[in-house]
């Protein structure tokens, strides 16, 4: 069965390519991407010894993987994240990879596209970072979402287990191990994004200085609230209250101006 398996993942791999999109780069509905490549992962991942549940997936955890999903990509940059990577593992047939990412492959990519202006490269990531920045409050609400489900799976669990078939406590905990990997796949997706477009704005700075590069630096800072959330996994706060309180931002390479208060004599 080992065998047949490894002959179907080696023609599956020989034809394997990035995730097909749509419109607006979402995820078009696929056979091979939906359907093969998972099924192959799966058994894959249980002979490195993952876990690996036999539960359907909640319409909170399909949410929660199509909005990090776009978080894991960048076809906006050629592919600076590695798609093809990406999708071998996403579908648990290559065991996590994109800890070995380097962080000069967006900037890379600026620098090597043709703009007739030095100014829209601050204008590229500016945009990019904004779009992002757009996105993540709804990523983090459906991982938030995520989160409960599992927590409602574990009280369920402990009320009705005697009334559950043998393989539902197993089943559980490798729900939670699976949907807590993704999680912290985002959070270093996150890391990798924001330290990307960082390193390309500080490396604009010096190859080609423009003030536009204030507008950006401003985007980061708000994505920094993100990255620093994501972190200590805040997903359910707002970023203000319980562990959100004194919220630490990473602090902007530009010195800020100084007081300009007006004191007015008595």
């Amino acid at each position: 069965m080992r065998l047949i398996t490894i002959v179907a993942l080696t023609g599956l791999l020989a034809g394997c390519i990035a995730r097909p999109v749509g419109d607006f780069g979402r995820a078009q509905p696929s056979f091979t991407h939906d359907t093969a490549m998972p099924a192959a992962g799966n058994v894959i991942a249980g002979m490195r010894k993952e876990p690996v549940s036999g539960f359907n997936k909640t319409d909170q955890e399909t949410e929660m993987h199509d909005r990090v999903w776009r978080f894991l990509i960048a076809p906006h940059a050629k592919d600076w994240l590695f798609d093809t990577s990406v999708e071998l593992q996403r579908t648990r047939i290559i065991p996590p990879k994109d800890t070995y990412y380097q962080t000069d492959r967006y900037y890379d990519y600026l620098r090597k596209t043709a703009y007739q202006s030095s100014r829209t490269r601050y204008s590229t990531v500016g945009a990019n970072v904004s779009i992002d920045n757009q996105t993540l409050p709804t990523t983090f609400a459906a991982i938030c979402a995520v989160i409960a489900v599992d927590q409602q799976r574990a009280a369920a669990l402990a009320s009705l287990r005697a009334d559950l078939p043998a393989s539902a406590s197993g089943d559980v905990a490798a729900r939670k191990y699976e949907n807590d990997a993704y999680i912290a796949w985002f959070v270093r997706a996150l890391n990798y994004r924001y330290d990307s477009y960082d390193f390309a704005l500080d490396s604009l700075l010096v190859e080609t200085p423009h003030e536009q590069s204030l507008t950006v630096d401003e985007a980061l800072r708000q994505m920094s609230v993100y990255v620093t959330r994501a972190n200590r996994h805040d997903f359910c706060g707002d970023g203000t209250s319980g562990r959100g309180k004194g919220s630490v931002v990473i602090p902007s390479r530009f010195q800020n101006r100084g007081d300009t208060e007006i004191v007015l004599q008595k």
